[in-house]
Protein backbone atom coordinates (compact mmCIF):
# COMPACT_ATOMS: atom_id res chain seq x y z
CA UNK A 1 0.00 0.00 0.00
CA UNK A 2 1.13 3.52 -0.68
CA UNK A 3 -0.12 6.90 0.48
CA UNK A 4 -1.96 8.11 -2.62
CA UNK A 5 -2.01 11.68 -1.29
CA UNK A 6 1.73 12.21 -1.23
CA UNK A 7 3.40 9.20 -2.89
CA UNK A 8 3.69 9.12 -6.66
CA UNK A 9 1.58 6.49 -8.41
CA UNK A 10 0.74 5.56 -11.96
CA UNK A 11 -1.69 3.43 -13.92
CA UNK A 12 -0.91 -0.24 -13.37
CA UNK A 13 1.11 -1.41 -16.42
CA UNK A 14 -1.10 -4.52 -16.59
CA UNK A 15 -4.06 -2.27 -17.46
CA UNK A 16 -4.65 -0.24 -20.60
CA UNK A 17 -6.97 2.73 -20.89
CA UNK A 18 -8.57 2.94 -24.33
CA UNK A 19 -11.71 3.92 -26.19
CA UNK A 20 -13.70 0.85 -27.11
CA UNK A 21 -15.83 1.46 -30.19
CA UNK A 22 -18.04 -1.56 -29.51
CA UNK A 23 -18.83 -0.24 -26.01
CA UNK A 24 -19.00 3.42 -27.14
CA UNK A 25 -16.98 4.43 -24.09
CA UNK A 26 -13.56 4.31 -22.51
CA UNK A 27 -12.61 1.09 -20.79
CA UNK A 28 -9.79 -0.18 -18.67
CA UNK A 29 -8.53 -3.40 -20.25
CA UNK A 30 -6.71 -6.07 -18.26
CA UNK A 31 -5.91 -9.75 -18.90
CA UNK A 32 -9.13 -11.02 -17.29
CA UNK A 33 -11.52 -8.54 -18.89
CA UNK A 34 -12.47 -4.91 -18.97
CA UNK A 35 -14.08 -2.23 -16.84
CA UNK A 36 -16.39 0.40 -18.37
CA UNK A 37 -15.44 3.83 -17.05
CA UNK A 38 -17.35 7.01 -16.38
CA UNK A 39 -16.12 10.25 -17.94
CA UNK A 40 -14.84 11.31 -14.53
CA UNK A 41 -12.84 8.10 -14.08
CA UNK A 42 -11.32 8.53 -17.54
CA UNK A 43 -10.30 12.11 -16.72
CA UNK A 44 -8.56 10.93 -13.55
CA UNK A 45 -6.90 7.84 -15.02
CA UNK A 46 -5.58 9.74 -18.06
CA UNK A 47 -3.61 11.90 -15.65
CA UNK A 48 -2.15 8.75 -14.09
CA UNK A 49 -0.26 7.84 -17.28
CA UNK A 50 2.75 9.61 -15.76
CA UNK A 51 3.72 9.35 -12.09
CA UNK A 52 1.61 11.76 -10.02
CA UNK A 53 0.52 12.15 -6.41
CA UNK A 54 -3.07 12.53 -5.31
CA UNK A 55 -2.41 16.09 -4.16
CA UNK A 56 -0.95 16.98 -7.59
CA UNK A 57 -3.84 15.28 -9.36
CA UNK A 58 -6.45 17.13 -7.32
CA UNK A 59 -4.65 20.45 -7.91
CA UNK A 60 -4.67 19.84 -11.68
CA UNK A 61 -8.35 18.93 -11.69
CA UNK A 62 -9.31 21.91 -9.51
CA UNK A 63 -7.44 24.17 -11.93
CA UNK A 64 -9.26 22.66 -14.94
CA UNK A 65 -12.67 22.45 -13.21
CA UNK A 66 -12.83 25.38 -10.76
CA UNK A 67 -16.61 25.09 -10.29
CA UNK A 68 -16.51 21.49 -9.06
CA UNK A 69 -16.91 22.00 -5.33
CA UNK A 70 -16.76 18.39 -4.08
CA UNK A 71 -14.03 17.44 -6.53
CA UNK A 72 -11.32 16.74 -3.93
CA UNK A 73 -13.50 14.36 -1.89
CA UNK A 74 -14.72 12.55 -5.01
CA UNK A 75 -11.18 12.14 -6.36
CA UNK A 76 -9.91 10.85 -3.01
CA UNK A 77 -12.73 8.30 -2.90
CA UNK A 78 -11.97 7.21 -6.46
CA UNK A 79 -8.23 6.87 -5.75
CA UNK A 80 -8.86 4.72 -2.68
CA UNK A 81 -11.06 2.44 -4.80
CA UNK A 82 -8.60 2.46 -7.74
CA UNK A 83 -5.79 1.46 -5.40
CA UNK A 84 -7.84 -1.36 -3.90
CA UNK A 85 -8.67 -2.60 -7.41
CA UNK A 86 -4.96 -2.39 -8.40
CA UNK A 87 -5.75 0.07 -11.19
CA UNK A 88 -3.05 2.37 -9.81
CA UNK A 89 0.25 1.29 -8.30
CA UNK A 90 3.19 3.02 -6.67
CA UNK A 91 5.38 4.63 -9.33
CA UNK A 92 8.27 2.38 -10.21
CA UNK A 93 6.51 -0.93 -9.44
Amino acid sequence: MFDYRTDKFTLNPNYRLQYEEAQQCYVLLYPEGLVKLSDTAVEILRRCAQPISGDELIAQLQHDYPGAESLADDVKEFLVDAQSQDWIVAAGE
